[in-house]
């Protein structure tokens, strides 16, 4: 039996050394421009904290200024100015509350627990007095300066609590918080030093009983500090039961505090200035009404401006922290916020306050006292700002913050040297802050950190913005550097994929090996995968024979397979095992790295065929039985006598190990941490794509699904259209599903699983549902993708989508394959859409994601998509009437005949015929949208306005495509398509709903259906092959190419006996032969023992002679052909590569560049001692030439590396140089499955996926079905688009001066036209529904493209960097 194999490139002979490197497969490097987009948005956001926070605290020090009781404003200014100060501290809690009632009335709501309730309702009600204390009614008892200063002193309780808790990572770090007390104790000292010699040297402006509202200040800046008392206690073992409790009902804590301080600001408010203050005063009610328009002006600027800059602040704060700039961009410019201030004040101070006093005075100025005279520059400028405060033309703001300096000890009769103690106070009190929050500086975050993980209160404090931002942020974060494990299965279905298609995922797996590593090494990403291929419909029975063998589709899959192995490493595969199962075969492959790839091939005469229920193959064997197993360890018999390395013991009875490294990694990693991502055969991704991925679902436990962005490829008019189809799906729909609720779609060409959520009750269970009604056929068979995060998203769960994750896979390129996926996706589309909404508020109480304002919204777009065909007909009827000038109601009947009478084709036609003719009514309706195009503009520009309906809608359309594509920078060259989109419209959204309506009881896939029932194999290298018939004699006579040689070699061994012969297929293998590689595992071989490890250093490979020899494993007819190409690697020429490369690899990254250079020089010189004159260069060594060339390469590498004396490691080195001539000369083995295996995939098969065999009535029944399906679908559109249809015709009828909207109508040049424009009702309601729906999509894909911004930002920054290997390495002699 001959199998036949493309010998294109699977197979170099000496003469033809050159390959064809697949596209990707070089090793990616991190790209200067990303760099510099890190760096820069580092900067860029570090400015914008700095910026944001000095606007921030500096227009709330204006406001407190303008607040004071000494200020040059009257009473009423002075009474709005301090309604404004309330609003700032209300607006936060405002805030809060707002989003705490979103989370609960649309998330979820948990009760809180009384007593935790109570305890923190305690804690901000002290929070909320103290803040009011200090804001309302001591801030403006003081200077600006001062109340610069004087909020610094707010980290006193952190500090004391991290002394007490003793928080640091390093004993000596408690430093840090001691200089901290000590400093804002020195601070508070200072404060009552200046203010005494103020009062005791009769510095003007000063606040009767300062000394009362110094003490005040201090005790409300205690109560304040209790703002962030949780940072100590989560950061500590305190607690912790509390604080865990806390987190499950916050949202509904904050919902009741937040109402709370915003109830005692206004109490402290309206107390104060009601009943305390003085009489003259108090609140004026009708004060606020007297107020001018530039105090009202001032006023709310300032408000605005600060609660602005505060959000902003607190949010580029977040940024920061996400993209992994916590120094430069976050802990840098938020410590640096008050220095700024004062800077930015003083400058602004020396600088303009000179135009305040235009008139030049004395320098120093006489009292009528004999021996007192005034000594600062300062007493003048002051003692005239006083007759100023009447000028309209001074600055309000400047003249107030020059007022206030003066208070200050700058204005001091005697001397200037008292204002130092106040300089002195705002050092101490910033280094004190400074000092405090030392662990910001230290934070290691993970990407795209979640912000309850990186600040402790949901959101800021307006009135101290640095202040709550540094000690907001969490000092547990500290220890939050390591990242939990987790393993992704990459699993892959094939369904008669194409050589090239197959050569793109197969190049994505490489790479991702290459990215990953050695798998017993630790990688940054913390993170394990396995490779897996499930190749559906993959034997066929030979013609004549009836012996069953792979198909072509596999020997591409194997071919490509070898051929990319041998880019990335430049030899062929190491270690290959052949393994028969119940569903056919598997192929084991242990990619460069020591990763593995698992290629299952499916017999569909044993398992169910289609994607489906390959899913539900790999998800139980991966999440079921290998999940269960590897935490479960197999208990065996003693009898079994399996080498010591593969044990483990428990309770004194003997436990066998998992296979491979990745299943003993899983035994310590949760479901939750196990991923599956699910891929088609001709998927093309990086590592990044998968990566940033992963980071979704690593972040966000709720999160059970992920899509990245996906790119369709390939060439013509068909792909055209879909480029631009994609891109508007994603830029635009896509992103508001993620951002208004969850994506209901995660593509199975590309997106990542989470393992629990597909565990989850009704999800995976309920997936293996055999469809037996018509209904299911369309829901569960022709989308199953779609129906599998309708599941999801039933049970909970969140899909999410990642713009910057791109995948790239192929597109139809031919009208009727485009139309035919089309035909399936759409029905499915709609179905599973209904049954998400059919059952909205289950999924609404179930799904935290989704709120009754997002079922709305797909209420509202599976409308529109009903709709669709109506409004392209009546589009169609508007393009007759600007082309040909025809009336609106003759138009629509015109433009309503062609779908009609397509419908009818469709129900009475073949589906070929149907195609034909909706290609020939595409064509015609391109024509006469170009044309439509055309006579729009041309319109508009007879018109001159582009302010029309139709205008409106052409310009406002172009426009936002255009900045959605510009905001796409990646991807803007997208837009060029957007023209074959506009005039294929009724092509995609007319007729196409139209096929897949009436062909709705078509079920099959319709596209890469094979029509080959049995394939007949090529005979590869046949000489002869004659059939003869003699009487009653059939002979069939075939001499192959081997046979040939074989009978040559006799003829020569016959003529002259003393030559050798070369040897062309080789022996049978010897379960004798080969027990070194299938007794040990490779996983384990290269692991650097101790120096100490006696019984490593004794290590000798003929120990192993001593075990049972494994018994043979029964192989069938497919079996040894695929067994003979993987043989080929241990022909002569291959086998000095593989030898050279694979010295090379073994001892890299061991300082050892001459050694290895040696052994690969000298061991190459003992292969063709020993090879040149017994074998051919392409002939494959038997089991015995073998055995002796690993007994001469042994050897030689012995002698080499005790020749060169290495002090340590002589012996492990040996032993790495043996493994590597060992894998260089192992041959593919056929092993057997496991018995729990076997019984494994028996009881699955018979259970799930035993293939489907329904009898003729069955077969009819659902034909019925379907159709009746299809017709009850038909009608349901055909009534809802023709009331549609109707409606319009007969308001076009009655005529727009009847019933019509009139709409002002205006010139490029802001005239108003004398006509006003007529709109129809209908079709202003449906233009406006439409522009609404745009409109939310862009919004919600400005928010989107913020965040993914973020994302990139934040990977690029921590991304593998790949070192590049010395090409010189790479030449060897052969």
């Amino acid at each position: 039996m001959i199998l036949s194999f493309h010998n294109d490139c699977l197979h170099r002979d000496t003469w033809d050394p050159f390959q064809l490197n697949p596209i990707g497969a070089e090793k990616e490097k991190k790209r200067i421009c990303f760099r510099i987009l890190q760096n820069l948005v580092a900067v860029i956001v570090g400015l914008l904290v700095l910026v944001s926070g000095v606007m921030s605290k500096g227009s709330l020090l204006v406001l407190i200024t303008l607040t004071s009781p000494v200020s040059l404003r009257n009473n009423v200014d002075k009474q709005f100015y301090t309604l404004m100060l309330m609003c700032v501290l209300v607006m936060p809690n405002l805030l809060m509350f707002l989003k705490s009632l979103w989370k609960c009335v649309f998330k979820s709501y948990v009760a809180p627990n009384p007593r935790t309730l109570g305890i923190m309702c305690g804690i901000e009600s002290l929070v909320a007095v103290g803040t009011a204390i200090l804001v309302l009614i001591v801030m403006p008892k003081l200077d600006i300066l001062t109340n610069l200063c004087i909020p610094g002193g707010i980290c006193i309780l952190s500090a004391v609590f991290q002394i007490a808790f003793r928080l640091q990572t390093q004993s000596w770090m408690i430093l840090y918080p001691i200089c901290s007390l000590i400093l804002v104790l020195s601070g508070y000292v200072l404060l009552a030093v200046d203010y005494y010699v103020r009062q005791s040297s009769y510095v003007p402006g000063q606040v009767q009983g300062s000394y009362i509202y110094v003490g005040i200040a201090i005790f409300a800046s205690l109560l304040v500090s209790l703002n962030w008392w949780e940072n100590p206690f989560q950061a500590s073992t305190n607690i912790q039961e509390m604080l865990s409790e806390l987190d499950t009902f916050r949202d509904a804590i904050y919902l009741f505090t937040s109402l709370i301080r915003i109830a005692l600001t206004l109490g402290v408010y309206f107390l104060y200035n009601c009943l305390i203050v003085e009489a003259d005063a108090r609140i004026n009610w009708d004060a606020f009404t007297k107020a001018s328009k530039g105090t009202v002006e001032i006023g709310l600027g300032v408000f605005f401006l600060q609660a602005f800059c505060s959000a902003a602040c607190h949010w580029f704060g977040v940024v920061a922290c996400k993209i992994h700039s916590m120094t430069f961009a976050f802990a840098l410019p938020v410590s640096l916020t008050g220095p700024a201030t004062l800077i930015l004040g003083m400058i602004l101070f020396l600088t303009q306050a000179e135009s305040l006093v235009p008139s030049s005075q004395a320098t120093y100025l006489y009292i009528p006292s004999e021996n007192f005279t005034i000594k600062t520059p300062f007493w003048t400028f002051c003692h005239e700002l006083e007759t100023l405060k009447d000028v309209n033309t001074t600055p309000v703001v400047m003249l107030e913050i020059s007022y206030s300096i003066c208070k200050t000890s700058l204005n001091n009769p005697n001397a200037m040297w008292p204002f130092s103690m106040l300089a002195l106070e705002g050092v101490c009190m910033w280094l004190g802050l400074v000092s405090c929050t030392y662990y910001v500086w230290k934070i290691k975050v993970q990407r795209i950190e979640r912000t309850s993980q990186l600040f402790v209160r949901r959101l800021y404090e307006s009135a101290f913005i640095d202040l709550s931002m540094l000690l907001n942020t969490k000092m547990k974060a500290v220890l939050h550097e390591f990242m939990e494990n987790c393993v992704i299965y990459l699993c892959a279905t094939m369904w008669h994929e194409t050589y090239d298609e197959m050569l793109k995922i197969m190049t994505s797996m490489f790479r991702l090996d290459r990215y990953r590593g050695d798998p017993k090494e630790e990688h940054k990403d913390c993170f394990d995968f396995e490779c897996h291929i499930y190749v559906d419909d993959g034997f066929m029975l030979e013609k004549d024979t009836e012996t069953k063998l792979v198909n072509s589709y596999v020997c591409d899959l194997i071919q490509v397979v070898m051929e990319v192995y041998r880019v990335f490493t430049n030899k062929e595969p190491d270690e290959v095992s052949i393994i028969e199962t119940p569903y056919g075969g598997r192929l084991v492959i242990v990619m460069p790295e020591g990763n593995m790839l698992y290629i299952h091939i499916k017999d569909k005469q044993l398992i169910r065929n289609k994607k489906r229920w390959s899913q539900i193959m790999y998800l139980y064997y991966l999440l079921g039985w290998k999940g269960y197993n590897v935490k479960n360890p197999q208990k065996i018999t003693r009898q079994n006598n399996p080498s010591r390395a593969s044990l483990i013991s428990l309770d004194g009875e003997s436990y066998l190990l998992p296979s491979y490294d990745n299943d003993s990694k899983r035994r310590h990693i949760s479901d939750d941490n196990t991923y599956i991502m699910a891929l088609d055969g001709d998927t093309d991704f990086h590592p990044a794509a998968l990566i940033l991925l992963v980071d979704r679902l690593r972040m966000y436990d709720t999160v059970g699904a992920a899509c990245g962005r996906i790119h369709p490829t390939g060439m013509g008019p068909m792909v055209w259209y879909q480029k631009f189809e994609y891109a508007v799906g994603h830029w635009l729909q896509k992103t508001a599903e993620h951002v208004f609720g969850s994506v209901l779609c995660s593509p199975g060409c590309f997106s990542l699983f989470r393992g629990s959520a597909l565990m989850d009750d009704n999800v995976l269970k309920r997936y293996t549902t055999k469809a037996t009604r018509a209904s299911e056929y369309v829901q569960y068979d022709q989308g199953e993708d779609r129906w599998l995060c309708t599941l999801l998203l039933q049970q909970g769960w969140r899909v999410e989508y990642n713009a910057a994750s791109d995948a790239f896979t192929n597109s139809p390129q031919e009208f009727k394959e485009f139309y035919n996926q089309r035909r399936r996706w759409g029905p499915s589309t709609l179905a599973n859409t209904l049954d998400l909404l059919h059952s909205g508020k289950d999924t609404v109480k179930r799904n935290t994601s989704i709120s009754i304002l997002y079922i709305l919204y797909q209420t509202f777009t599976v409308a529109s998509s009903i709709l669709g065909p109506a409004s392209v007909t009546l589009m169609v009827a508007g393009a007759f009437q600007f082309v040909f000038g025809i009336e609106g109601t003759l138009s629509i009947i015109i433009a309503v005949v062609p779908p009609a009478v397509y419908m009818l084709i469709c129900f009475v036609a073949k589906p070929n015929f149907q195609i034909t003719i909706a290609a020939i009514l595409s064509v015609i309706y391109a024509f006469l949208m170009t044309a439509s195009f055309f006579s729009i503009i041309g319109d508009m520009v007879k018109q001159g306005t582009f302010i029309t309906p139709t205008g409106l809608f052409l310009v406002s359309g172009a426009i936002l495509y255009m900045v959605t594509a510009i905001l796409h920078p990646q991807e803007c060259t997208l837009i060029i398509y957007g023209l074959m989109y506009f005039i294929c419209i009724p092509s995609g959204y007319l007729l196409l709903t139209i096929y897949s309506l009436v062909n709705m009881h078509i079920v099959s896939w319709g596209t890469r259906e094979s029509n080959k029932a049995k394939e007949q194999k090529k005979h590869v290298g046949v000489v002869c092959n004659r059939d003869c018939r003699m009487c009653c004699w059939d002979v069939k006579i075939q001499v192959t190419q081997e046979t040939e040689n074989l009978v040559l070699q006799q003829i020569q061994q016959a003529v002259n006996p003393n030559t050798p012969a070369a040897k062309t297929e080789p022996e049978e293998t010897k379960a004798e032969s080969t027990h070194e590689v299938q007794d040990t595992d490779p996983f384990y071989e290269d692991t650097d023992y101790d120096e100490d490890d006696d019984d490593d250093d004794d290590y000798d490979y003929n120990d192993y002679d001593t075990l049972e020899p494994k018994e043979v494993v029964p192989e069938s007819d497919w079996v040894e052909p695929v067994k003979k190409e993987f043989l080929k690697k241990l022909t002569y020429a291959n086998l000095k590569r593989n030898l050279q490369e694979q010295i090379r690899y073994t001892l890299r990254n061991k300082n050892q560049e001459d050694l290895c250079e040696e052994l690969v020089s000298i061991l190459t010189d003992t292969l063709n001692e020993e090879l040149r004159d017994k074998v051919g260069p392409e002939d494959v060594l038997n089991v015995s030439q073998l055995e002796e060339l690993q007994y001469a390469l042994n050897e030689a590498a012995r002698r080499i590396v005790k020749s060169n004396r290495i002090e340590n490691g002589a012996q492990r080195l040996e032993r790495r140089v043996k493994r590597a001539i060992e894998r260089t000369l192992v041959a593919p083995q056929v092993e057997k499955l496991s018995e729990d295996e076997h019984d494994f995939w028996n009881k699955l098969i018979e259970r799930y996926l035993l293939p489907i065999q329904d009898d003729k009535a069955h077969l009819e029944e659902v034909t019925r079905e379907l159709k009746s399906l299809r017709n009850k679908g038909v009608f349901l559109y055909f009534i809802i688009n023709v009331l549609w249809i109707v409606a319009t015709f007969f308001l076009q009828a009655i005529g727009t001066d009847v019933l019509s909207i009139n709409i002002p109508k205006y010139y490029p040049n802001g005239s108003l036209a004398p006509d006003p424009l007529r709109v129809e009702p209908l079709s202003l309601m449906f233009l406006l529904s439409f522009a609404v729906l745009l409109i939310i999509q862009f919004l919600a894909m400005l928010y989107h493209r913020v965040y993914t911004l973020i994302h990139v930002v934040s990977y690029r920054s921590t991304e593998k960097d790949y070192k590049e290997k010395d090409e010189a390495s790479n030449c060897a002699a052969i």
